[in-house]
């Protein structure tokens, strides 16, 4: 089993997406076995993390850093903590959401240098393709591009997993998962080069886009690695809309999670792959 840390980068906020909102992630991991430290941003003196600053193997297997800033969210200090955990072998999902939300993550450099290349933002390393710049989620006109939306708070989406299928993206029966948490606003993940493979994408419903949910790194001697199109795969208020969400959103939820049981079957298995391909070899 693993030992992970779950990490926002946000400080310890009631009306916004800190740790609390991952409550159900949280409980499935440790359902499963593995240590899970649970913690949002905390900076000190030095302007820094003092965990993340510090990450070593030592005390933890894998990070899952969910960034949930505006772009202020990693100092200096929290990257070289990062680059040195995943050069010891660390296993690292980032995540990040619509526009320039977690845009933090394109502070990271050297080993994790790639992934900050595979997270496009609105004012930081957009999309390549210039067709892609402009908005796609029409319901909420104050979030712009990238905004990808593959359905409401609490419904799933339905995915498309290339072949061949990567382990993170099948059931125990070797079938391809086929429903991930929906959000109306999702950002933009790609392969930046021929060491980074798209395991899994989605489809908007406005604009019939298809779009990438999922980019993993593996081998080159450094640990496995993850870019997620959006930390709302993992909330609570995505798997089961009556957890509750920030006052700030106000689109009306779904409520599909709760009616179609393979849908929650399917994302709570992504989560058991991900903790298990994680761990470092």
């Amino acid at each position: 089993m693993s030992r992970i840390l779950l990490q926002t980068t946000i400080p310890p906020t009631a009306d916004d997406w800190s740790m609390d909102r991952f409550g159900l992630l949280r409980e499935h991991l440790t359902s499963l076995g593995h240590e899970v430290t649970a913690r949002d941003r905390h900076v000190d003196a030095s302007g820094s993390d003092p965990v993340l600053r510090e990450l070593h193997r030592d005390r933890f297997d894998q990070v899952w850093l969910f960034a949930v800033d505006v772009g202020d969210g990693l100092a200096a200090a929290d990257c070289v903590g990062l680059i040195r955990f995943r050069q010891e072998g660390g296993g690292l999902l980032t995540a990040r959401d619509h526009q320039d939300l977690g845009s933090s993550l394109c502070r990271l450099a050297g080993v994790c240098g790639a992934i900050a290349a595979a997270h496009h933002f609105h004012s930081v390393n957009p999309e390549p393709d210039p067709t892609r710049h402009c908005p796609d989620d029409r319901d909420t006109p104050t979030i712009s591009y990238p905004n990808y939306h593959s359905g409401c708070n609490g419904n799933y989406q339905r995915i498309t997993v290339p072949a061949p299928i990567h382990p993170l993206m099948q059931r125990v029966d070797g079938q391809p998962l086929a429903f991930l948490p929906a959000h109306p606003h999702e950002g933009a993940v790609h392969a930046p080069d021929e060491t980074a493979r798209v395991i899994a994408q989605g489809r908007s419903l406005v604009s019939g886009r298809s779009f990438n949910l999922a980019v993993v790194w593996e081998g080159q001697g450094l640990g496995r690695a993850v870019a997620s199109s959006t930390f709302h795969h993992f909330a609570d208020y995505n798997w089961n809309a009556d957890a509750g969400c920030p006052s700030f959103v106000t689109e009306p939820p779904g409520r599909t999670m709760q009616t179609e049981p393979q849908a929650l079957a399917d994302t709570l298995r992504f989560m058991e792959n991900l903790a298990a391909w994680l761990h470092p070899a």
